[in-house]
């Protein structure tokens, strides 16, 4: 069994880090609401089309007896970016949105100690962070309006090449597209050359050379048909993708207290469903890029070119692990401060099991 095909097991036999919560109540009769929500990445990923859409757009207004109205759109669809994204749910434009937190971080430097780059070896552990973070986070979310309502993941990512690549080594001088964030660190730590581009423009970039690889999810990467413009997939899951729901916090505030219990209760059942699928995707993106049928349940089987699979060495996993700790999480305190390094040893290293160190 690989390395990730081990992590996914484990993940189902442990079950999900938070309690599975009760189901939404009933919302009472009372005025209409119209909720305008912009969430994913892509149109095309499964967490837009197997939960997004049936959960917010198609259920949430019948389970609110017709009171909650949803617009719901991805980010393309508005012909927004991660950082565009914040800055609209910001000023009120819309009321919810989904945020790839590495795309924000820029704005909020805390995001990043959730699911850096070497930190987490499983889905499980990514989520736990992100639960003890919640009340920091949200405390720190504050000073710019919006607030954390659930997480969600995206598949282990990954990296998406032009050209061959059997290890880390390979990377050196070559030009990788990441989200920003700790991947940066950590493609710099190994020789690469980090380049930032929104990801609609990813296909294109990749397309002409503009870049030589780039990282996303493995079901991420499907939906977006990068198998048509790269041939190589490398599986070490630099990062798992922990992404959040957050709403403008004055919109949020304004609801009344019945509305506000039956949303957040209803975007705990959306974090489940995100979370369990989260756990099916990596290994289902690897087996569709590579054409295998039999093991692709939820994406689109390449047939034409499949794509050829490297699988992660011992080596790299050691390696990523040891740039955590060297060079990624000082890099993160340098960005976020001093204070960000005593709350990741108070409420992360207690789960990652790496402790910051003033250098």
């Amino acid at each position: 069994m690989s390395t990730i095909l081990a992590r996914v097991a484990a993940v189902a036999s442990l079950g999900l880090a938070t309690p599975v919560l009760a189901q939404a109540p009933t919302l009472p009769p009372g005025p209409p609401i119209a909720i305008q929500m912009v969430t994913q990445l892509s149109p095309s990923i499964p967490q837009y089309t197997r939960v997004d859409i049936p959960m917010l757009r198609e259920a949430l207004p019948t389970r609110s007896g017709g009171r909650i109205r949803v617009t719901l759109a991805s980010w393309p669809e508005r012909n927004l970016t991660g950082p565009d994204l914040i800055r609209v749910l910001r000023s009120g434009q819309i009321d919810l949105a989904g945020l790839a937190l590495p795309t924000v971080a820029g704005d909020v430097p805390l995001l990043d100690i959730i699911d850096m780059s070497g930190q987490n070896p499983s889905h499980e552990q990514g989520r736990r962070i992100a639960h003890a973070m919640l009340p920091t986070l949200n405390k720190e979310l504050e000073r710019v309006g919006i607030k954390i309502v659930a997480f969600y993941p995206f598949p282990g990512q990954v990296l998406f090449c032009r050209d061959p690549v059997t290890s880390l080594a390979d990377l050196k001088g070559r030009r990788v597209r990441t989200p920003g964030g700790s991947q940066n660190d950590f493609i710099q730590s190994i020789g690469g050359q980090p380049v930032a581009i929104g990801f609609p423009e990813v296909y294109a970039a990749l397309e002409r050379g503009v870049v030589d690889c780039a990282v996303t999810g493995t079901a991420t990467g499907n939906g977006a048909r990068w198998y048509e413009v790269t041939r190589h997939l490398y599986t070490l899951p630099i990062q798992w993708g922990v992404a959040a729901y957050a709403v403008n916090l004055a919109w949020w505030n304004r609801l009344d207290p019945a509305v506000r219990d039956f949303m957040q209760a209803y975007m705990n059942e959306v974090e489940e469903a995100q979370w369990k699928l989260g756990a099916e995707l990596t290994e289902d993106g690897i087996q569709c890029n590579a054409g295998n049928a039999a093991g692709c349940k939820i994406g689109h089987v390449v047939t034409n070119r499949p794509m050829t699979i490297t699988r992660e060495t011992p080596a790299d996993v050691a390696l990523l692990r040891e740039a955590m700790q060297r060079v990624v999480l000082p890099a993160f305190v340098k960005r976020c401060g001093a204070r960000c390094g005593d709350i990741y040893n108070e409420i992360v290293s207690p789960i990652s099991g790496i402790r910051y160190t003033a250098q």
